[in-house]
């Protein structure tokens, strides 16, 4: 990633515990790491790799970011004390790399076709008066076939994560993001905020979209199946025109320490949708509570309709 303008230079810093490695703005001497709030944060070098090639610009401004964290908070009505009084001032904006991925899939398959047709069958059955009756009703029945043939498709739109830090089922979790809002890459669009550094090697990142691609295809192969049912789907997949291109991707992080003796807890900010994933902390003690008082509600209600009947 080259480094921004002259009146605005990088410097970069790099996080021990999860790996990411982030720029910042000159004025911006954070002491933690936005993914993972580890404050064992070192200075780097600036990193001399590829430049992404696209960007996604932040849509959502911070204080929405923050209202949204604060209301995702204290919606956790289940949650320890101390996260729900969590601070949110600790978000990040930050340029999340990424890779888009786009190819096209030639699929040989092997599937079971179901094809359902109703029958008029004649039954006898024992009337109110115990006799003997005929009588009639429809049924579905399916009728199989084997299947085999080609299909292709066009994939786009695949991203993963080319960052330590992020997960790819946490950036799965809060796609999509529209592309038609890409923009060609110039270091003048992080002015102010936090950017990273891919920290994922391009072939890591190619296998992750691969394998995700390969997924997509079992759906859409699936959805294009004819018949009223099918079964027993299998395929091959042959993967050409691979087109692997870097992107920043726009993501509110927040990192919650609310207790040293439990795990971080994160939560994500599609900064260009407002999509939300995060998974709040429980507190057995609160649920314990909540359980009792539900079954002693219960007993009450079955005690007092047991008085009213005598």
């Amino acid at each position: 990633m080259t480094a921004s303008p002259a009146n605005e230079p990088f410097h970069g810093l790099g996080c021990n515990s999860c790996g990411a490695r982030l720029n910042v703005p000159p004025d911006e001497r954070t002491a933690r790491c936005p993914y993972c709030a580890s404050p064992n944060i070192v200075m780097r070098p600036r990193a001399d790799g590829e430049d992404p090639t696209f960007a996604v610009g932040f849509v959502l401004p911070d204080n929405v970011a923050r209202e949204r964290a604060r209301k995702w908070i204290r919606g956790a009505w289940f949650s320890p004390g101390a996260f729900l009084r969590s601070d949110v001032t600790a978000i990040r904006g930050v340029y999340v790399p990424a890779y888009m991925f786009t190819a096209e899939a030639h699929v040989k398959y092997t599937v079971s076709i179901g094809e359902n047709y109703v029958v008029i069958e004649t039954y006898t059955t024992t009337d109110s008066k115990g006799r003997l009756v005929t009588r009639t009703r429809t049924k579905t029945v399916t009728e199989w076939r084997g299947l085999s043939g080609q299909w292709a498709s066009y994939i786009d739109d695949v991203f993963v994560t080319a960052s330590k830090g992020l997960h790819n089922t946490e950036l799965e979790a809060i796609e999509p993001f529209d592309t038609r809002a890409l923009k060609r890459y110039s270091p003048k669009l992080l002015s102010g905020w936090i950017a990273e550094d891919p920290s994922m090697t391009a072939t890591q990142c190619l296998e992750l979209a691969r394998a995700e691609a390969v997924g997509q295809i079992g759906h859409r192969l699936s959805d294009h199946m004819p018949g009223d049912r099918h079964r027993g789907l299998k395929y091959s997949t042959q993967l050409v025109h691979e087109d692997l291109e870097l992107i920043l991707l726009p993501i509110w992080i927040l990192a919650i320490k609310y207790d040293d003796e439990s795990p971080l807890v994160r939560l994500l900010i599609n900064g260009q949708t407002g999509a939300l994933v995060g998974q709040p902390p429980r507190s057995w003690i609160k649920i314990t509570v909540a359980v009792l008082a539900v079954l002693a509600a219960i007993a009450l209600t079955v005690m007092l309709g047991t008085r009213g009947v005598l």
